[in-house]
């Protein structure tokens, strides 16, 4: 089985999505603490041909405070919701794909959650849902009680509980893991290198590395489980 683990992201950037299409379970690794001005409660759209950051309010964010603990502000979330959701239709609405994209996302954010964590799983689980992807998910909070163990002994726990016999992580991870500890443990360990990815947009110049709200607006989901795929395992 594989297996991959990761800190919750909200409408996180393809390379995300296709290390989820790529394993069996996906781990949300919702236990260690939030990172600010990471990825977690904020991502990029495609606003009058530029990029444009959307973060979601907070309350009380602290690198010192897990994800999982870690709230949404209750007095400026609804506003800023509301806002988000004009900002999308203005960003968006020639999109061929904006109508139903649209519902998607406002479904998400009207969804009663307590923390970013449980916002960022339900985008998550929102976009594998609607394209069909069968990657179950498991919680690190909710189920391995191993949080005495640091980093790389803690994934290599976590294979270990799930029965896993492939740990696959984002090209960003070969600074963290080492093939030959995966190893002496019983475990293969690969990462996904994304290949180049473009899509017809609006006018302009291709604006990469968007959320995936960006590549769901203007692809099929034929079209996206095609760019999911364009990756090599090593």
């Amino acid at each position: 089985m594989k297996i991959a683990i990761m800190q919750p992201y909200l409408f996180p950037y393809i390379g995300y999505l296709q290390l989820i299409s790529s394993v069996d379970r996906f781990v949300v690794y919702d236990d260690v603490n939030f990172i600010k001005q990471g990825w977690i409660n904020r991502n990029r759209i495609l606003l009058n041909g530029k990029d444009s950051v959307f973060s979601v309010p907070l309350k009380n964010a602290s690198s010192f405070v897990p994800i999982n603990k870690t709230g949404l502000n209750e007095q400026l979330y609804p506003g800023w919701k509301d806002k988000f959701f004009k900002t999308l239709s203005q960003a968006y609405a020639k999109a061929p794909c904006f109508s139903e994209i649209n519902e998607m996302v406002i479904k998400v954010f009207n969804t009663p959650c307590n923390s970013i964590s449980e916002l960022s799983v339900a985008s998550l689980q929102q976009v594998c849902s609607y394209l069909g992807l069968g990657t179950e998910f498991v919680v690190t909070s909710s189920k391995y009680n191993n949080n005495h163990l640091k980093a790389q002994d803690r994934v290599i726990d976590i294979c270990k509980t799930e029965g896993a016999d492939t740990y696959i992580n984002l090209s960003g991870g070969r600074e963290l893991y080492s093939k030959d500890a995966f190893r002496a443990a019983g475990l293969e360990l690969c990462f996904i290198d994304t290949k180049g990815i473009s899509y017809e947009q609006f006018s302009g110049n291709f604006v990469p590395w968007l959320s995936i709200i960006d590549v769901l607006m203007f692809n099929d989901k034929t079209s996206i489980i095609r760019l999911l795929q364009q990756y090599e395992l090593n």
